[in-house]
């Protein structure tokens, strides 16, 4: 990965706000009862452990969102912090970070969480902004229901460019959902827990790889 590549060429003027094109959700979901307004924000704050050893989790994530805001606390990463409006969000594992990071600093061991988020901050504010707004599909709620029916269905991300649903159905396993991004040159991401704050209008999946927004060697 060319970590000045990814830098220079992502930049907050690509920032727009964007709705899904192909998957689309208007008004409430018929026969539910209303959505309540719990913001993934409020999710991810509600785990204290701070830096682990658990690559499950969004350690990682989290501290990238809380220093985005504290440099720019207008950043349409907020969205995240308000519960009423509906969203999407693919929240990558700290595991998907530390390969990210791996990756960024050609290191031969997988870095712990602290190192893999100072690496990854390292790429700049506008940056990892940008990253994470690739992350948000603003407007719609995907279920995982929504979501195994989604296949080759394009995403517009709050990033102004878009992901791809790829299902697939291995033989004698369940359908799995894998998100095509626009670096052609590594695995993709596949979701591995899905439905991630039920129940309310901003909904999250937690996927296995980071999302990335350029094409890069």
């Amino acid at each position: 990965m060319n970590v000045a590549r990814i830098a220079t060429r992502l930049t907050v003027a690509t920032l727009a706000t964007v709705m899904v094109t192909t998957v689309a959700a208007t008004g409430a979901e018929a026969g539910t009862k209303p959505l309540a307004q719990r913001s993934l924000a409020q999710v991810l704050l509600k785990d204290k452990s701070g830096f682990d050893h658990n690559a499950k989790d969004f350690d990682i994530l989290t501290a990238a969102v809380l220093a985005v805001l504290k440099a720019k606390p207008n950043s349409p990463v907020k969205v995240l912090t308000q519960g009423q409006t509906r969203l999407t969000a693919f929240l990558p594992t700290d595991g998907a970070f530390q390969q990210l990071a791996k990756e960024a600093t050609k290191a031969r061991r997988t870095p712990s969480e602290k190192k893999a988020f100072t690496a990854i901050a390292g790429l700049g504010i506008n940056t990892v902004e940008s990253v994470l707004l690739y992350h948000v599909v603003p407007g719609v709620r995907i279920t995982k229901s929504r979501a195994l029916k989604a296949d080759n269905a394009k995403l517009k991300t709050a990033l102004g460019k878009t992901v791809k649903v790829d299902v697939r159905h291995p033989r004698h396993k369940p359908a799995q959902v894998w998100l095509k991004d626009a670096d052609t040159n590594d695995r993709n991401p596949r979701v591995v827990v899905f439905n991630i704050n039920a129940g309310n209008r901003q909904i999250a999946h937690a996927i296995d790889r980071v999302l990335r927004p350029v094409n890069l060697p």
